[in-house]
């Protein structure tokens, strides 16, 4: 019952209350309690309004009864209007009881790549590496490019960067499948559309007491750097390639100058991935039951198309189209990460509702 819960969450606060009183002069855990109670202060209010709520309506309730007309209409009114009042408080309570994601307010690795398409898919994910900035920069995230693989037209074949900001995570974790851009090719001279795609990973920083991966499943291989085109842009072998032995998963860094910093790039990245993993091993023993394809990271998902003709962009999972495709290619794209955190978090009430 939403009540037990709440009563619950109530007499934790009230238990935080308490140890704040007799914490003394231990500052540290005076910090640690109070930033607790902080979490749990705006639930705390919402129930005692819910509750109160519930009260007046079943002293209302009891006025129905009696014998005066007014006061019964008055009474009528009133649970109306609390009927409305109760309702929006349990959607705003559970929507505060869903599970926070603790990646939420990470940093992110994305990784772009070319998928079918040849030179236009390249080209094509640089232009997502482009939108993608240009949504970091309006954030005020900053951006650091890990590894790329150019082609010489100004395309990708992949591209990794990081993008740093406080909630980067919850908000780019929806962009994590396939897209697909319907266009005629600056290639094409008979001015066909074509359909070419790209794949876009977003994976959750992770720091080394997270993942911690032994020096005896790695295998580290030194070579020396190229630029487009395959030409020698380092005499010296500064470039890294990681293979994680246990998986498979191989990384390699060549961006950088020295050596240690292509290592620690990819180290980052390889810690990304398998953080990953492990995060969809647990959802998947956690959640499998009602497991939403909204923000899981399924990436031969289609899950957005950018039609040129015909200015078009559509988010096929939740069936949302824009028609004004230049603004969403330099970073408006907010409207589909609305729409999209508007379904996870309903799908989430929906399950809430069934355990209650």
């Amino acid at each position: 019952m939403l009540l037990d819960k709440l009563r619950g969450i109530e007499e934790k606060y009230e238990e935080l209350n308490r140890a704040l009183l007799e914490v003394g002069s231990d500052y540290q855990r005076a910090a640690e309690l109070n930033m607790e109670r902080s979490e749990l202060e705006p639930l705390v209010e919402k129930a005692r309004q819910y509750r109160q709520a519930l009260e007046r309506r079943e002293e209302a309730r009891s006025l129905l009864d009696g014998e005066d007309e007014e006061l019964r209409q008055l009474a009528e009114m009133e649970i109306e209007e609390l009927d409305q009042q109760i309702e929006r408080l349990e959607r705003e309570i559970k929507s505060m009881l869903l599970p926070r994601d603790q990646r939420d307010t990470r940093n992110v690795i994305m990784e772009i790549r070319a998928g079918t398409g040849g030179d236009e898919a390249a080209l094509f994910a640089a232009d997502l590496f482009r939108m993608y900035s240009r949504y970091a920069e309006k954030k005020g995230w900053e951006i650091d490019v890990l590894s790329a693989n150019e082609i010489g037209i100004g395309g990708y074949k992949e591209i990794i960067f990081m993008v740093k900001g406080r909630g980067a995570y919850s908000r780019l974790k929806y962009e994590s499948g396939v897209h697909r851009v319907q266009r005629v090719p600056v290639t094409e001279a008979s001015g066909r559309i074509h359909t070419s795609t790209a794949t876009v990973a977003v994976l959750a920083e992770a720091d080394e007491v997270e993942v911690d991966i032994p020096e005896s499943d790695l295998r580290i291989d030194v070579y020396k750097s190229a630029g487009a085109g395959g030409q020698n842009v380092q005499k010296n072998a500064t470039a890294i390639r990681i293979t994680h032995l246990p998986t498979g998963i191989v990384v390699q860094c060549q961006d950088e100058r020295s050596q240690l910093q292509n290592k620690l790039r990819a180290m980052s990245i390889l810690r990304a991935r398998l953080y990953e993993i492990e995060m969809e091993k647990q959802r998947q023993s956690i959640d499998q039951a009602r497991r939403s394809q909204v923000g899981t990271g399924e990436r031969a998902e289609k899950i957005r198309t950018y039609n040129y003709p015909q200015s078009r962009v559509t988010d096929h999972r939740i069936n949302y189209s824009s028609y004004n495709l230049p603004a969403v290619m330099e970073g408006e794209i907010d409207e589909f990460i609305e729409e999209l955190a508007l379904r996870d978090e309903a799908e989430r009430l929906a399950a809430i509702e069934v355990e209650t």
